[in-house]
């Protein structure tokens, strides 16, 4: 086959695959194609999830004075405080892969951690299953759990913040 052939080949494979993605509801998928020894072509297709935030600011009450003071007029440029990102906070849990999160080891089981348990380094926090893989998910370090941030039977991206621990 021509080199023509080959890329024509490749993008009508990759578009195949973008299609794959989208149909479904997949976030990545990733295919290495062998053509011979030493010729391969490997493909990492990744569907970038939109993340809205919404602010509302509170509504102001009272008129505006006539003159503004300079603390006034500091004050009433200054942006409003930003929504707390979990992903930020020093104590979050992140996701180490793609999967479904369940907080329990069984339907109907009591869950590993609630919101106030004090945990030790090592313990296990949830369950994130991966291709019929159950991968416990263990404190990276002691504390205590004061948000836990996904759901029984959540799907998570890698690095998605599952819990909070200070």
């Amino acid at each position: 086959m021509s080199n023509k052939n080959n890329i024509e080949a490749d993008v009508a494979f990759i578009q195949a695959l973008a299609e794959l993605l989208n149909k479904n509801e997949l976030t990545e998928l990733s295919v290495k194609r062998e053509y011979g020894e030493d010729d391969s072509l490997d493909v990492r297709v990744v569907k970038q999830a939109n993340i809205v935030t919404t602010q509302v600011a509170a509504p102001v009450m009272q008129a505006a004075p006539a003159v503004a003071t300079p603390a006034a007029a500091a004050t009433a440029g200054a942006p409003a405080p930003a929504v707390e990102d979990p992903a930020q906070h020093p104590g979050c849990v992140t996701s180490p892969m793609v999967g479904t999160a369940y907080v329990a080891a069984e339907p109907g089981a009591s869950p590993f951690v609630a919101v106030g348990t004090t945990v030790s380094e090592g313990q296990t926090l949830l369950i994130i299953e991966a291709m019929k893989t159950m991968n416990h998910i263990p404190a990276p370090r002691a504390g205590t759990v004061k948000r836990i941030l996904v759901a029984d039977g959540t799907a998570v991206e890698y690095g998605a913040p599952l819990m909070i621990i200070e």
